[in-house]
């Protein structure tokens, strides 16, 4: 696909300094780009590729003075880094709308509901009474189990699986390899050691606008559901335990584990590798350091932690810079206790 440059300042209301009929096919990182190429520049570190690069249209923040002369066209825009997200959006949609159809072999189920624009791959199954909303994309392999409903303008990537009665709302992301609906981790102990297993019998629902990374698992709930609010944004490899409600907009990097029944507020930011114990809340506005422990709740809004067990960031970081002086302090404790022993045994002898 081809765009110029007026219609791309168009799309993100920017204002064009140079060749407004300047065309571009694809996407190239500002300092890598070639000609044909659209590229953008955000971060300060990387403006001497500007006078330099071979693309042919540059976006740039409004606010930026050029200190040599540049080959490119260039979009100005009050944030570069969001207007440049717009546009490959665009272009991904674009890309995407042109995929419909049924590939086979396939299953779908004779009660399956689909939408418009639909696009169902290859080896994937639909099981009885799915509906799919409107342009969305179920990729190869992928499976939906029975009355899972999806709605529109979704993805839902290759060998996703998504168990029975599960609710994935209108323009959600869902990377491969990823599980939902799977049984919480629900065992009651028995008197001769054994385990007995608790049956599942909620489901998980996702709501709108929701990204989940790959290989990420959300586990159904026991009874109710496990809720993903609208606005989530999951990474790779992150575990939703059963009757975990995710509050909106909140964003969870990768390798961190949320246990059962906790709730978590809007808005909540946890860095990588963060572990949440069950049946806590954690407030709205909350940011976790990443490898942080959270063992319990988190009543105040708008707070930074880090630790484990996690506690307030900026008492952590004054902690871990008296911590790496220990050593020094253990060798001046040593030579005070010397001096003491000294002096005594001067008085003793006195």
């Amino acid at each position: 696909m081809q765009f110029i440059a007026s219609q791309i300042a168009l799309m993100v209301q920017g204002k064009i300094e140079g060749d407004a009929a300047a065309a571009v096919t694809s996407f190239g990182k500002i300092e890598e780009a070639v000609p044909g190429q659209l590229s953008f520049l955000a971060n300060p570190k990387y403006e001497e590729y500007l006078y330099t690069t071979m693309a042919s249209i540059v976006i740039i923040n409004e606010t930026l003075e050029l200190k040599h002369p540049v080959t490119a066209t260039l979009v100005r825009v009050p944030d570069a880094y969001s207007a440049f997200a717009t546009l490959m959006t665009k272009y991904q949609e674009l890309a995407a709308s042109q995929l419909t159809g049924i590939q086979q072999p396939s299953h779908i189920a004779d009660t399956v509901q689909l939408g418009e624009q639909v696009f169902v791959g290859a080896f994937a199954c639909l099981g009885n009474e799915v509906q799919v909303g409107n342009h969305t994309k179920i990729y190869a392999g992928a499976v939906l189990g029975d009355r899972v409903k999806v709605g529109n303008h979704s993805v839902i990537h290759a060998g996703v699986k998504i168990y029975n009665d599960c609710v994935i709302g209108n323009h959600a992301i869902i990377h491969a390899g990823t599980v939902i609906g799977s049984d919480g981790f629900g065992f009651a102990p028995q008197g001769d050691g054994t385990y007995q297993k608790v049956p599942q019998l909620g489901n998980v629902v996702v709501e709108d606008f929701v990204e989940i990374g790959a290989n990420s698992t959300i586990d159904r709930a026991t009874m109710g559901s496990t809720i993903i609010k609208k606005g989530v944004k999951l990474d790779n490899l992150v575990q939703i335990a059963h009757n975990v409600e995710v509050g909106a907009n909140t964003v969870i990097a990768a390798l961190t584990g949320v246990s059962g029944s906790t709730k978590i507020g809007k808005n909540v930011m946890m860095g990588g590798q963060v572990g949440v114990a069950g049946h806590i809340t954690i407030a709205d506005g909350s940011r976790i350091n990443g490898q942080s422990g959270v063992t319990k709740s988190i009543k105040e809004p708008n707070k930074a932690f880090n630790g484990t067990p996690a506690f307030d960031f900026s008492a952590s970081m004054r902690v871990q810079a008296v911590t790496r002086t220990l050593p020094e302090l253990e060798k001046r404790v040593k030579e005070l206790e010397k001096i003491v022993q000294q002096l005594l045994s001067e008085r003793v002898n006195a």
